[in-house]
């Protein structure tokens, strides 16, 4: 029920190549929604009867997105949004995202 709003809430800007979702998402209803017919990535559950096709390869990509996100996690600032404007938020996360770059070069060296 809560999967429309949150799909509308999308920016017009933001162009969507692929939905990667979790195994909650695969639901008939948001596999029909014309919005998300082709490029959802969803995989099914395991209860599922009848065996759907996802892209295996795309979905496998959300674990680093995940990674990513957990790693900024103990960086307070990111995870309080201290920030105001959402220009400086973005910064900051760029800056922690590349000292996570170098810091990870650093480490296999």
């Amino acid at each position: 029920t809560g999967f429309e709003p949150v799909w509308e809430g999308v920016p017009g800007w933001f162009e969507v190549m692929a939905a990667v979702m979790d195994k909650a998402y695969d639901h008939n209803a948001i596999r029909r929604c014309p919005a998300v017919v082709g490029m959802a990535v969803i995989p099914p559950r395991a209860n599922r009867t009848e065996p759907i096709q996802y892209g295996a390869e795309k979905y496998k990509l959300r674990e680093k997105v995940e990674r990513f996100f957990n790693k900024l996690k103990p960086f307070r600032r990111i995870a309080t949004r201290y920030d105001k404007l959402s220009r400086t938020f973005l910064a900051f996360v760029h800056l922690v995202a590349t000292w996570m770059m170098v810091r990870s070069f650093i480490n296999t060296t």
